[in-house]
């Protein structure tokens, strides 16, 4: 059994250092070394516990890895497997927390993420339009994310609640029938989702020794919900982070939410790291800390207490029905959030810097959407476009 831990340690921190392209990317490496070069899984284990994961609430390339362990080496791999996975991109990213809010104030990184935010922002709206081609085939699918677009924008519903109400359509809409009595079959895809102080909350010290007494049940609480209502993770947690984090809790200003995005884009692992940055505004290295183990607890939760019934409910047709309604309502919210992120994004103080992150935008909108760059590529290539910049005279 040591053995056995050993070797899943290993392979997962490799995984976890190198393993820059996004879940697809993680998914296809994991395959290749536990089932191709090293046989843990068979192919048909190994899609078994994909189609598991992708019905899951988390980041499905951390539930595969954290899979794999449970099948290598029982609960104790599960665990191994998982949090050495998460470990490198965590500490990538509390790094990078610290050094963004260490320097921010210098002009160069001003203009670093300056570059940076109009790729962020092309990025989820890639994600939207890509959701968008699959998902958007039937005029109730399209009027649920129209009118989780609007009441967003407009009202103060919280998005988990418009969750729930467009499932229970899901349900109604493609309930079981006598002909269909499995109903619609799904491809499970994403979903997401929390007063304190009107003003802003300041950047906590180093370590958050001093604000971590104080926001360590917040922290963990909402993190934990988070990590327990986003299907298929990603960039779907941008919509709840962002209207929860900016505008309901004060924890964040808006430009530094899509620069915490973009930080979450530069590591190696799972975007919900971002949780990390935030936890770090918040309580510093503690409170990046607990934010990660909450937002990642439902994912090891589910993984290693409920996968053997996962696999039977997973084919339920009330459940696929349900997620049949999610859906649309997620890239609703998606496109909501994505109103005041470019407002933020090409709102300059000079007329020639909001051109240039139009251009850039639009460029990485283009890249991604035409030629399938990798996200990891082009935010390094927002950086070194903000610096270029910067150093043209006013």
């Amino acid at each position: 059994m040591t053995l056995r831990l050993a070797e899943l340690a290993s392979l997962f921190l490799k995984l976890g250092i190198i393993g820059f392209g996004g879940p697809p990317a993680h998914i296809a490496m994991a395959n290749d070394e536990a089932v191709l070069q090293r046989q843990w899984l068979t192919p048909e284990q190994f899609t078994e516990g994909l189609a598991i994961c992708e019905m899951l609430p988390g980041p499905a390339s951390t539930q595969m890895g954290i899979y794999i362990g449970y099948v290598r080496a029982g609960q104790l791999g599960a665990l191994v497997s998982g949090v050495c996975f998460i470990a490198p991109a965590f500490l990538i990213v509390v790094a990078l927390s610290w050094g963004y809010f260490r320097f921010q104030g210098l002009p160069q990184i001003q203009d670093i993420f300056l570059g940076i935010a109009p790729m962020v922002t092309a990025i989820i709206l890639a994600f939207c339009w890509k959701i968008a081609q699959k998902m958007l085939k039937d005029r109730w699918r399209l009027g649920i994310a129209i009118a989780v677009l609007l009441l967003t924008t407009t009202t103060s519903i919280n998005v988990f609640v418009q969750f729930i109400l467009a499932g229970l359509l899901g349900c109604w809409w493609c309930r079981p029938s006598k002909e269909n009595p499995r109903g619609w079959v799904v491809p499970p895809l994403p979903l997401l989702l929390a007063n304190l102080p009107p003003e802003t909350l300041t950047l906590s010290s180093v370590w958050g020794l001093e604000r971590i007494g104080e926001f360590l049940v917040p922290l963990t609480l909402f993190f934990l919900k988070v990590g327990s209502f986003i299907f298929g993770g990603g960039l779907v947690i941008i919509p709840l982070l962002e209207f929860e984090v900016v505008e309901q809790l004060h924890w964040l200003t808006r430009t530094e939410f899509i620069n915490g995005v973009a930080i979450g884009q530069l590591s190696p692992g799972p975007v919900v790291l971002t949780a990390a940055f935030v936890g770090y505004k918040v309580a510093g290295i503690l409170g990046a800390t607990v934010s990660t183990i909450a937002i990642f607890a439902p994912s090891f939760a589910f993984i290693m207490l409920a996968a053997p019934l996962l696999l039977r409910i997973r084919q339920n047709p009330w459940i696929q029905a349900f997620l049949q309604g999610v859906t649309p309502a997620v890239l609703g919210a998606i496109s909501a959030a994505t109103i005041p992120l470019l407002q933020t994004t090409f709102t300059q103080a000079h007329g020639w810097s909001a051109i240039a992150s139009g251009l850039i935008g639009v460029a990485a909108f283009v890249a991604l959407i035409r030629y399938k760059l990798p996200t990891w590529q082009l935010v390094p290539v927002g950086a070194g476009l903000g610096l270029l910049m910067g150093l043209i005279p006013i």
